[in-house]
């Protein structure tokens, strides 16, 4: 019987190895597993290349996994916002690598990867320092930068529901980065606030198939300080 369901956050993450190359879900703080990151920080895998939409936020989440002395480099699409303190600091101080990545292009190389393509040429970024000492090609009068897929060997989602066979739906806009973090890495992880019985998600509404996930753990709704949930 497929049964992914994890009996902790432990459970699910206790095979991340040093060195490994982690996707992390999430546009901000909206859709950001913040319970995976921290049993990541509490599990203790070093050396790590942490992809993801930002750079951390405040002093949680990313931001705490940033100042833990864990990540080696970060590969993001904004890098610096009013409170990415922690990893302005490190950056500044020679402590961690950055590869910028337009976010559209951060998308699709995660995507690529999980549809199995070798690469792909995209206008974004062509003339810029972004494109230095990568190929350039002119197709139809138009000129496109070759990009690769950025393959996981981890990826970390924030979904609402999910099953035993590691089906995930998705609430609103914190669906973002996790499908395709799911997609492009060998093991995925995804924190869910509801298991449902197979069968009860509507197939039309799966986001996420359970082909693309090996652990499923449930975490509890968080209230936020504005009195609402974080998503």
């Amino acid at each position: 019987m497929i049964n992914k369901i994890a009996d902790s956050i432990a459970q699910a993450l206790s095979g991340v190895k040093d060195g490994a190359t982690v996707l992390i879900g999430g546009f901000g703080t909206a859709g950001n597993p913040i319970e995976l990151i921290d049993g990541l920080i509490a599990q203790g895998a070093r050396d790590l290349t942490v992809v993801n939409n930002n750079a951390g936020n405040g002093d949680t989440g990313l931001a705490a996994l940033l100042k833990s002395g864990q990540v080696r480099k970060i590969i993001c699409s904004f890098p610096r916002q009013a409170d990415s303190w922690v990893f302005d600091e490190l950056y500044r101080a020679g402590k961690i690598e950055l590869e910028i990545v337009p976010q559209g292009n951060l998308a699709e190389r995660m995507r690529a990867a999980g549809a199995g393509v070798g690469a792909f040429f995209c206008p974004t970024a062509y003339g810029t320092e972004l494109a230095e000492g990568k190929e350039t090609r002119e197709i139809n009068g138009k000129h496109y930068v070759l990009e690769y897929p950025i393959h996981g060997d981890v990826a970390l989602v924030k979904a609402e529901k999910g099953d035993r066979w590691g089906n995930l739906t998705y609430r609103m806009s914190a669906r973002n980065f996790g499908p395709v973090c799911a997609m492009a890495a060998k093991f995925t992880v995804a924190t869910v606030h509801e298991v449902v019985e197979l069968g009860e998600l509507d197939p039309e509404a799966v986001v996420t198939p359970g082909i693309f996930v090996n652990r499923v753990v449930k975490v509890a709704r968080v209230a936020t300080q504005a009195g609402g949930f974080r998503k």
